[in-house]
């Protein structure tokens, strides 16, 4: 099925629940088909997707009722300068980074977190968010800011905390 993995992603994160991740993809792929032909040929199939996602979510869900969450990707692009590239403290440190990634995007408002996941994780472009979400392109773009500004200002705060009590 066609982004399957990348809808399942983004559901996970939105319902923060892999059983109600499950159900929202299985209905947003009903859905789709059930409507298919009010799809414009030639627009964007991946927006259109997401859209359908998106509503469902926001019709049948509270979105704020869980507060689990998905593990990041961890990126391979580590210093080369180490040893022992995975030792007991690197491993502690990286674990750290990515639970304190994960913490600030837990607590973003809704409509912060979706737009930085579907422009950070899922790489959409601006424009396509803005098709996806059924909103402005300059409305993407302040969200955007603002939930980067979010994420700096909590993950300095939570460094700051860090460093205060010694870790």
């Amino acid at each position: 099925m066609p982004l399957f993995a990348q809808l399942y992603n983004f559901a996970y994160w939105l319902t923060q629940n892999r059983e109600e991740a499950e159900d929202l993809v299985q209905e947003t792929y009903a859905k789709a088909l059930k409507g298919f032909s009010s799809f414009q040929q030639g627009t964007n199939f991946r927006a259109w997707m997401y859209r359908i996602l998106r509503n469902s979510f926001l019709t049948s869900r509270t979105g704020l009722r869980a507060k689990l969450t998905i593990p990041l990707d961890a990126e391979e692009n580590g210093s080369d300068l180490a040893v022992e590239p995975a030792t007991p403290e690197t491993i502690f440190l990286s674990r750290t980074d990515t639970e304190a990634v994960r913490r600030a995007i837990e607590d973003l408002p809704l409509h912060h977190r979706e737009v930085i996941l579907l422009c950070e994780v899922e790489e959409m472009s601006y424009q396509e968010i803005a098709e996806s979400l059924s909103i402005p392109i300059g409305t993407v773009m302040s969200r955007i800011s603002r939930a980067r500004r979010t994420l700096r200002g909590s993950l300095q705060q939570q460094f700051r905390k860090g460093q205060s009590h010694g870790v």
